[in-house]
């Protein structure tokens, strides 16, 4: 029961009580066990393509692959596309979208990509600008130019107020 942040135990639970003799139970909070999604059609990866927590979202990073789960052709702009179509379908498939995204992580094979991967990459946020963190980095998986992983608010649960 923390819905007064910073609060000691005891006084939480006093407030908590004084609430309900009230008549005014606090909004429930959001299960905090962690719900782990497997990777859609590759059950042998050894890693959840994401992992929810609460109202939070973590998304493993992604890369350009197609359905067949080919690393599409013709370099870091259509890679770039093709990673933030594959960040749409797991945020939305998992109650999230892209509007709720909040902090991206890039790593680029080739730092001198940067400009490239910036011109599609902004078109996926037409709203707002999440947070980002890049670096450059060697050996991406399937020898791709880009992984973009990324965190985002999942909708809130039916019966809780946002901020609740």
């Amino acid at each position: 029961m923390s819905f007064v942040r910073g609060a000691s135990a005891a006084r939480q639970l006093a407030l908590g009580a004084a609430l309900t003799l009230a008549g005014c139970d606090p909004a429930p909070e959001p299960p905090m066990d962690p719900v782990f999604v497997p990777v859609a059609g590759n059950s042998a990866l050894p890693f959840s393509a994401a992992v929810r927590v609460g109202d939070m979202l973590y998304l493993s990073g992604q890369i350009g692959t197609d359905s067949a789960g080919a690393l599409v052709k013709g370099g870091i702009e259509p890679e770039t596309r093709q990673t933030m179509e594959n960040i749409r379908a797991v945020l939305e498939a998992n109650g999230s979208s892209m509007n709720r995204v909040v902090k991206c992580l890039v790593m680029l094979a080739d730092m001198a990509e940067w400009a490239a991967m910036n011109r599609v990459y902004v078109t996926f946020f037409p709203d707002h600008l999440p947070a980002r963190s890049a670096m450059g980095a060697s050996g991406l998986a399937l020898g791709a130019r880009v992984e973009i992983e990324c965190l985002a608010v999942v909708a809130p649960a039916r019966g809780r107020q946002a901020g609740g």
